[in-house]
């Protein structure tokens, strides 16, 4: 909670991954005391599922459902309105922003899939560096999205020796719904 206390004391935006779903049922209780603080979540549909069933009582698989329901969980800072990123695989990607409608962002699907380990770091990682370079969430998550493509082709968690990502072609013939 250290960390948590710092960030709102400085106010610095404060980024946290569901991580797994045993973490969201045996130490939800920790990522509850955390949730007030977290402005922008990332999880997959498994370790939202789980969040959902063990932390909100919510009896659903449907994801637009549950990422809505995180994105309007109680906030500290409500300057800043808290953002759910959930990957959904080859399932289009959901950004949830509180008070706001859901979009969904279509995923491009490689030709070979060699190992999905990292894939979702990779995703987040992505997603943050264009976010620190002051793009929009909708940027950030095709960034985030190209880092994913990238590492499921490789063996582990690694990347070509020339990476060739250009955010106005990579998702750009791929239509972005909202609802």
């Amino acid at each position: 909670m250290r960390i948590c206390d710092h960030a709102d004391k400085h106010d610095k935006i404060f980024c946290t991954n569901l991580s797994a779903p045993f973490i969201c049922e045996f130490f939800g209780d920790k990522l509850m005391l955390a949730m007030p603080y977290v402005d922008y979540l990332f999880g997959n549909e498994t370790e939202a599922t789980s969040f959902a069933k063990f932390q909100l009582q919510l009896d659903t698989k449907d994801m637009k459902v549950i990422a809505k329901a995180i994105s309007e969980l109680p906030k500290k800072n409500s300057q800043r309105k808290r953002v759910v990123i959930v990957t959904q695989g080859s399932e289009s990607t959901l950004l949830a922003v509180a008070g706001e409608d859901i979009k969904e962002f279509p995923v491009k699907k490689p030709l070979e899939i060699v190992d999905t380990n990292g894939a979702g770091d990779s995703f987040v990682g992505g997603f943050l560096a264009y976010l620190s370079l002051g793009k929009t969430h909708e940027e950030a998550i095709q960034a985030g999205a190209y880092c994913a493509f990238e590492c499921i082709q490789q063996s582990g968690c690694t990347f070509p020796d020339k990476p060739s990502f250009d955010p106005t072609t990579f998702l750009s013939k791929q239509k972005i719904a909202s609802n």
